[in-house]
């Protein structure tokens, strides 16, 4: 079985091509000339679908994450005076929903996880691709730590 990561540059690229794809033929249909918002927006909506119960700070409130979509969907209403601002929001939501759903919730219900860059991709952008990437950005780390010039430093605004 191929064993592919849900993170990292290639995964990335994966995102934004099915979104700009995705978005584009929405777009078309619904008449909207710029989708931009609505990338944001389906990023936004796939990083809240991750960590739900994190609290975020949104304005001057502390909000669940998965509710910053809809709060700045909301905002956008409420400046426009209009529910047609809403729309760039939905058609976000709808397509951060469709790749969260067919990368996290298909694969757990017994699905098959088809949403993964392809190898050259990965190899392209990602490195080598292997399973200790995280030991080697990790030991590379803690060379560059070890590296570092440490002294007594000198006095700001001293000679």
């Amino acid at each position: 079985r191929f064993e592919c990561r849900g993170f990292g540059t290639a995964q990335h690229l994966l995102f934004l091509g099915i979104q700009i794809a995705f978005l584009s033929v929405c777009s078309a249909f619904f008449g909207q000339p710029f989708f931009a918002q609505s990338v944001i927006t389906s990023m936004l909506h796939v990083l809240s679908r991750s960590m739900p119960n994190q609290q975020v700070k949104w304005l001057i409130f502390t909000v669940p994450y998965w509710t910053l979509p809809y709060g700045l969907m909301a905002s956008d209403v409420l400046q426009a005076g209009s529910a047609a601002a809403a729309l760039p929001h939905v058609m976000g939501i709808l397509s951060g929903h469709l790749y969260f759903f067919h990368k996290n919730i298909w694969p757990k219900v017994g699905g098959e996880d088809w949403l993964f860059p392809p190898q050259f991709l990965s190899r392209k952008l990602d490195g080598a691709g292997g399973g200790d990437d995280r030991s080697k950005s990790k030991e590379s780390i803690s060379n560059a730590l070890k590296a570092r010039k440490k002294g007594r430093g000198k006095k700001l605004g001293g000679s």
